[in-house]
């Protein structure tokens, strides 16, 4: 028996000193070293010569023992079986380990304590990891604490919001203290929580790993932003659901800046195309002009001519009426295109309406009451009385057509002053808001933005060209004004159209002279005219009606025979066509100028602006024009002639 317990101390002592991983000692009561394995050596540095026989607290640092550390673990050992606690230690060189401790107390048979047995692990690798970990997930905490860009934060897996950042708290308006523990389903619209997004949007992330989408957001105050979102499941290593990482971004800016952004580019692209319809608008007006100074010239030479039958007379005046529509109609297109000839003048907007009142009332018809609301006093407008008028008319029939039942339609017209910025986008200055209202149907949002846009109409087939807004929207451009619509479906429409109001002192002067040059038509009496136009049929029917009023006329149908002729032949004026192949009507006038500086020209033209390079205030004659304004023309150009001092060779017949 003896010899079968010395044989397991043996084994005992043989197990012990095997260990190295940990250190493993005994204490007699009082603390001292009583025995020593390799693990201790390894740990501490002592070999066990050096420490055996030494007490215990020389491992424990200079703050343990000043609080006699060592002293109460074996106290506590001794009372309650057990120590156990994790620490700093010290090694023989001095440097530091930390270290998970186990004091046991030992006892024999009969109760006594004869000493204590130490158990040390050196856990500083691991203890150095985990502080790693900490220090990392501390970093990573200030860091999502501190952004304030981004609202992160964690979701348990019932999406009640379990942690908030700065970011959080700038965007939704909720402190820390405010949410965490609140279900995050209160950051979401009544729209959205009716059809339960923040339920699909956590069960979409639990099921796919991830949901991402942008949409509406609420603040605390109850304030809508346009958020950016992105859920993200957090699984256990086991695929354990932990709860969801919810990162949201604030887009409200940059999604009005986009909104911007594609309404100026919708905006350019509907520049664009306004600006290619209104060039091919303008070109087809300008060849239909052409067409219709031939059929109406020749109808007006024609009817002269004719025997006094009133059958034909009647088919005459209707072809003529006809003709007149087609004018009317190149006329929209022109003013679409801003390429109408328009003579401004100081225009008094009431006087402007009474005087077209019965025309407006026979063309809407008893079912439409018109009522007019004015100033007593008001500024004139500086615009084209004859399109104006029209003008009017459109909107005013535009009115009556909103209206199937008949209703009020309300002329009226205010003074502005426009300031910098202006809803309006006027420039700064004085003008006049002549508007039309009506009680009808009113426009989609849809209607409402094309409105104004050249052939759109609502109209049925064959009732409307679709040219009526966009010709007002033309005269408005042209004369530096705006037409601005607001309609609503069912609450009626308001078209306004922006005109500047005559500048009294800079205008009037101007328009004065302006008036005194047309009212200046008088008899010339038979002059050599040189007709010069491309197109063979406007050039007859010029040169007809030329002949028609007593003059010689010579025909060319280019600047270049324009220039033979004049070589051979001495006229008394020159009246040309603007838009001409290789020489342009200014060009001519120019070359004529160098050689005869006081014949007097005249510009026939269906455009009322010329190049830049072709404004040199030569008289114009709009086309289509009739022989009296033909006449009219003429007798203006020679007498300005003659009151800027050039000789007019007259001749003698």
């Amino acid at each position: 028996m003896q010899l079968l317990l010395e044989n397991d101390d043996t084994r005992f002592r043989l197990l012990i000193q095997a260990v190295t991983d940990y250190a493993i000692y005994m204490l007699d009561p009082e603390g001292t070293v009583v025995s020593w394995n390799p693990g201790a050596e390894r740990f501490k540095g002592y070999q066990a010569h050096e420490i055996i026989g030494l007490h215990f607290s020389r491992f424990y640092t200079e703050e343990d023992r000043a609080t006699a550390l060592p002293q109460r673990a074996l106290k506590a050992a001794a009372e309650q079986g057990r120590f156990e606690a994790e620490g700093w230690r010290v090694r023989q060189d001095g440097t530091r380990f930390w270290a998970h401790v186990i004091i046991d107390p030992i006892r024999d048979p009969s109760g006594e304590l004869i000493g204590f047995a130490k158990v040390t692990r050196d856990l500083t690798d691991r203890r150095e990891a985990q502080e790693a970990l900490r220090r990392s997930e501390e970093r990573f905490r200030l860091l999502v604490e501190g952004v304030s860009d981004y609202a992160i934060y964690m979701l348990d897996p019932n999406g009640i919001v379990s942690s908030w950042n700065l970011g959080a708290e700038r965007f939704k308006g909720y402190g820390a203290d405010e949410i965490i523990g609140q279900h995050f389903s209160r950051f979401y619209t009544e729209e959205d929580l009716a059809t339960e997004l923040p339920k699909r949007a956590l069960e979409t992330a639990r099921r796919e790993g991830r949901f991402e989408a942008e949409g509406w957001r609420v603040r605390k105050d109850g304030t809508r932003f346009w958020a950016h979102v992105i859920i993200d499941a957090i699984r256990s290593d086991g695929g354990e659901l932990l709860g969801f990482a919810k990162i949201t971004r604030d887009l409200t800016e940059r999604r009005a800046s986009q909104q911007a952004l594609e309404q100026a580019r919708e905006a350019f692209f509907q520049a664009q195309k306004i600006e290619a319809v209104g060039q091919l608008t303008g070109g087809i007006a300008h060849d239909f002009n052409n067409l219709l100074m031939a059929v109406l010239g020749s109808l007006e030479l024609l009817k002269k001519r004719v025997p006094e039958d009133p059958r034909l007379h009647r088919l005459i005046d209707n072809a003529f009426q006809a003709a007149q529509r087609g004018a009317s109609l190149t006329q929209r297109m022109l003013a679409f295109a801003r390429r109408q000839e328009l003579t401004l003048s100081p225009v008094p907007i009431p006087e402007l309406v009474r005087g077209m009142a019965d025309l407006l009332q026979r063309s809407l018809g008893p079912t439409v009451a018109i009522e007019t609301r004015f100033p007593l006093s008001i500024t004139p407008v500086l615009a084209d009385a004859n399109q104006l008028e029209l003008a009017l008319l459109n909107l005013a029939m535009n009115a009556r057509d909103a209206m199937p039942q008949g209703g009020p339609v309300v002329i009226a017209a205010q003074e502005e002053t426009v300031g910098e910025p202006h809803p309006t986008g006027l420039p700064p200055g004085d003008y006049v808001c002549l508007s039309v209202t009506d009680a009808g149907e009113g426009m989609s949002p849809e209607i409402l933005s094309r409105a104004a846009e050249p052939f759109f109409t609502t109209k049925g087939v064959g009732k409307g060209t679709g040219l009526g807004l966009s010709m007002v929207h033309g005269l408005a451009e042209q004369s530096n004004g705006k037409l601005l619509i607001d309609s609503r479906e069912g609450r009626g429409t308001t078209v306004n159209l922006w005109l500047p109001a005559v500048q009294v002192n800079r205008d009037a002067a101007r328009l004065f002279q302006n008036h005194r040059s047309e009212e200046a038509a008088a008899y010339v009496g038979s002059l050599h005219i040189l007709a010069v136009d491309d197109d063979p049929l406007v050039l007859l029917n010029t040169a007809a009606m030329l002949e028609d009023l007593g003059h010689v006329v010579y025909q060319a149908g280019s600047g270049a025979e324009a220039l033979q002729i004049m070589a051979t032949q001495a006229v008394d004026l020159v009246i040309t066509d603007y838009a001409m192949p290789q020489m342009t009507g200014v060009r001519l006038a120019e070359e004529i100028h160098e050689r005869h500086p006081a014949l007097p020209l005249l510009i026939a033209t269906g455009f009322a602006e010329l190049a830049a390079e072709d404004q040199v205030g030569l008289p114009r004659l709009a086309k289509p024009f009739t022989q009296a304004d033909l006449a009219r023309m003429i007798a203006q150009t020679v007498n300005r002639s003659s009151t800027d001092g050039r000789v007019i060779p007259f001749r003698a017949r």
